[in-house]
């Protein structure tokens, strides 16, 4: 079974571990309605990505 030979520092666990934080969600607001959505993905209220519509938008009751 491997053993580490020493005691790995704080300071390299800590470079280690710099990208595991939690970081929040980024959202862009779309051009022509305001709506907040995720970058690189649709609309989910219109249906619309990059000007284009991809995806029909079924009517709430």
């Amino acid at each position: 079974m491997a053993v580490p030979k020493r005691k790995t520092t704080p300071s390299k666990r800590g470079m280690r571990r710099a990208h595991d934080g939690i970081k929040a969600d980024t959202f862009v607001e779309d051009k022509t309605t305001g709506e907040l959505h995720r970058p690189h993905h649709m609309d989910p209220k219109t249906g619309m990505y990059r000007g284009r519509q991809v995806m029909k938008v079924k009517e709430r009751i």
